[in-house]
């Protein structure tokens, strides 16, 4: 059964206040754990405004959440 994405996008300041992280906190975050969702880009620059896909963030923490489960079990 495939998993319907829903589209809600979230900034990427929002998300890093869901997630409670600094810049370099967010940034140290995305480097490290190749699973982190990829952001959609408003535009080529640098500066461009960055969005996420809500869905695609919360099954993320999801897996996050079962993975820590398992280990303690």
């Amino acid at each position: 059964m495939s998993r319907k994405i829903q589209k809600i996008l979230i900034r990427q300041k929002t998300l890093m206040e869901m997630l409670d992280l600094s810049s370099s906190g967010f940034y140290e975050l995305r480097k490290r754990d190749p699973s982190f969702p990829k952001p959609i880009k408003d535009g080529n620059s640098q500066q461009a405004p960055a969005f996420y896909v809500y869905e695609e963030v919360r099954c993320w923490l999801i897996d996050r959440m079962n993975a820590r489960d398992k280990q303690d079990s």
